[in-house]
């Protein structure tokens, strides 16, 4: 592990642990270094301003403020790669500007020389996809995050039309397609919505009334669900 990848590691460590302490030499045993190379990691990161202080006693260490973590300049070259990869594969998505801009804000708050090792990498590796992959309107996004109903006018897989009001609950991914999954009005019930089959997406002024999704309102027959970030 470089000196990098070993600082990040002790503060997330110690935030992990925190309140209680952590020894130099259980650190040392952590991450196969020398007491002395773990002091001296400490004595960096709290010279970078990093809240860490040393408790003293037997059962005393050191302790950090939970709150406290390094920003994406504490990202290795690895993890950078790993966001840049992430990002760069919702090309199709309703979250693609988003997903644009923060590539751009990681590398831009990196070292240069572990951002250009990154973004190098990052070149390398290419999605195939097929000529006419359908894309989600960005505007779904705003109706995922709005907490407001939605007036849809959607495509059914006939091609016909309808408009109806919605309020959105989560939304699915699979195979390059989108989903909403919304309550919806016209129906009285949980349903799917492509994002690709949207021909207008309007979010009103309505706040919908609370309601709680459940796994088995969504009549999944196979694959099973996984979320974005687990408890």
């Amino acid at each position: 592990m470089n000196r990098t990848d070993r600082l990040y590691g002790i503060v997330e460590e110690l935030r992990a642990a925190a309140p209680r302490p952590r020894s130099a030499r259980r650190l040392a045993e952590r991450f196969e270094v020398s007491v002395r190379t773990v002091e001296r990691d400490l004595a960096a990161l709290q010279q970078s301003g990093m809240p860490i202080w040393a408790e003293p006693g037997r059962t005393g260490g050191y302790v950090i403020d939970a709150s406290a973590t390094l920003g994406p300049a504490g990202f290795t070259p690895d993890e950078a790669l790993a966001v840049l990869i992430g990002l760069g594969a919702l090309g199709t998505s309703p979250f693609r500007q988003a997903a644009g801009t923060a590539a751009r804000k990681v590398l831009a708050v990196m070292p240069n020389r572990d951002a250009a090792r990154a973004g190098a990498v990052a070149s390398r590796v290419h999605f195939l996809e097929a000529d006419e992959d359908p894309v989600t309107p960005v505007a779904f996004a705003d109706a995922l995050r709005s907490d407001r109903v939605v007036r849809l006018r959607y495509r059914a897989a006939d091609g016909t039309e309808s408009t109806r009001d919605v309020e959105p609950l989560g939304s699915i991914e699979k195979d390059g397609q989108w989903y909403l999954v919304a309550w919806c009005r016209l129906r009285d019930g949980v349903r799917a919505f492509r994002g690709d089959r949207m021909a207008s997406i309007e979010v009103t002024d309505e706040r919908p009334p609370r309601r709680v999704l459940r796994t088995e309102d969504l009549g999944i027959q196979y694959g099973r669900l996984r979320p974005v970030v687990a408890d």
